[in-house]
């Protein structure tokens, strides 16, 4: 008897770990969603230069990829991850005073989209518990395409393809959200840190291309 509840406290024990993970990581990008908000305010406020929200945007890349790794299994991770998405955030501001001045509409348009979205895909990932661990492949190889396309119409300029290039991040970003999500789920990831980073990276994306594409579609 004692092997039997021993084997059957295990599942149990799995599934307030994974519940655990979840929450903290909702919490956390709750809380770095709203402090990148406000540094991309701030940075609107200041009237940041192109210039100064690119040199941003590669320090909180930077943050993300020397950094954070090697400091989200410690309490230094908390304010790393605040410090990647807060830089990120600044970064952005240029591009979001850009359409604002041009018409709020588009940026109000685009926040709401990717609210919608988020919450849309990451309540049908939480409430189906479906493994979407098969999207891995098919997510990376159209990233890989992403970029291609994206580098090659900096030389071309075709209206076209940087419509279709910014739909395409939109997809490419609504499956990582399943992913994501899906992966913390399935125990796939198990730091909340890095899961909450991920899920704002695909947040991050799926904003601006959202951004970009209004604008677009609407002569701007």
């Amino acid at each position: 008897m004692l092997g039997n509840e021993t084997v059957a406290s295990r599942p149990v024990e799995s599934v307030l770990s994974t519940n655990k993970v979840i929450r903290s990581t909702y919490q956390l990008l709750s809380m770095t969603l709203l402090f990148s908000g406000l540094m991309t305010w701030l940075s609107i406020a200041m009237n940041a230069s192109a210039g100064m929200g690119l040199v941003a945007t590669f320090a909180g890349i930077a943050v993300l990829w020397f950094v954070l790794p090697r400091t989200a299994n410690s309490a230094a991770g908390i304010p790393t991850i605040f410090a990647f998405t807060g830089l990120l955030g600044f970064g952005l501001g240029p591009t979001v005073a850009f359409y604002l001045a041009l018409n709020p509409n588009i940026v109000m348009t685009a926040l709401g989209g990717t609210g919608v979205i988020f919450l849309g895909l990451s309540g049908y990932a939480l409430t189906t518990r479906k493994d979407f661990s098969f999207m891995a492949g098919f997510l990376m190889v159209g990233m890989f395409v992403i970029i291609a396309a994206s580098l090659l119409n900096l030389f071309l300029g075709i209206s076209a393809l940087y419509l279709t290039v910014n739909a395409a991040v939109i997809m490419i970003m609504s499956g990582f959200i399943l992913y994501e999500t899906s992966s913390i789920i399935h125990g796939g990831e198990r730091n909340y840190i890095m899961a909450a980073a991920s899920l704002y990276l695909s947040i991050l994306n799926l904003f601006t291309a959202l951004l970009q594409l209004l604008g677009a579609l609407g002569d701007d």
